[in-house]
């Protein structure tokens, strides 16, 4: 079904089949249990051009709000629905929760935009950089995933629901982690991705390229 023809009541969410950012807010919204409308698109889709003038994927609209900046939808999210709070409310943990989601998209994901590219545009060049500067990054954060089930945390965040599309992604742009000196990462994948709400969030899509890697958690 087309953008134009797809129906607003409730949440329509416009997703890749098969993308990071788009997997990050349908991991979100499995998370907090919130019934959807999905629809899957590409980002050169003509009907997504009339409603967002960055022609851009996730995006979500309500009512008549269009939101299609992955950060601003997650974050509208958990505020408009309360249940399954995955934002801090208090201003401290919660400035500290946008400040990793910053740094996780200005870092890992600018990566990760890099190495997931199609082959016809992809720099080979770039994506060797990439894959050692992630790799790298992955190996000396690896004692941030030690002390806690969650990524700096008791409890399930929104950090989390971030974080899980790009690690599940790890092989397939290339970066194999050691195994004994990562095995924190490699713990905390299978904690994130054994959760129900993360294999409800996946796609057809995304359960087919994956579902090896998931069998072997």
């Amino acid at each position: 079904m087309t953008v134009e023809n797809a129906p607003l009541q409730g949440i329509t969410l416009y997703s890749h089949a098969d993308d990071f950012r788009s997997h990050w807010i349908r991991f979100l919204l499995a998370e907090k249990q919130i019934k959807f409308n999905l629809f899957i698109a590409e980002d050169e889709d003509e009907d997504l051009a009339s409603l967002n003038p960055y022609n851009q994927l996730p995006m979500l609209i309500e009512n008549d709000l269009k939101l299609f900046n992955t950060i601003i939808i997650a974050e509208y999210i958990d505020d408009r629905y309360r249940q399954n709070k995955l934002y801090a409310d208090a201003p401290a943990p919660r400035a500290e929760q946008r400040q990793y989601i910053w740094r996780f998209e200005q870092d890992w994901f600018k990566l990760a935009d890099i190495m997931l590219r199609h082959p016809d545009t992809l720099d080979e060049t770039a994506k060797s950089k990439a894959q050692k500067q992630l790799r790298d990054t992955l190996i000396s954060l690896t004692p941030l995933f030690q002390h806690f089930p969650y990524f700096m945390s008791e409890n399930f965040t929104i950090l989390d629901c971030m974080l899980a599309p790009i690690f599940i992604r790890l092989k397939v742009m290339g970066i194999d982690l050691p195994k004994q000196q990562c095995r924190p990462i490699l713990l905390y994948c299978q904690r994130i991705f054994s959760r129900p709400a993360f294999l409800k969030s996946m796609t057809f899509q995304e359960k087919n390229r994956y579902s090896h890697f998931l069998a072997n958690q």
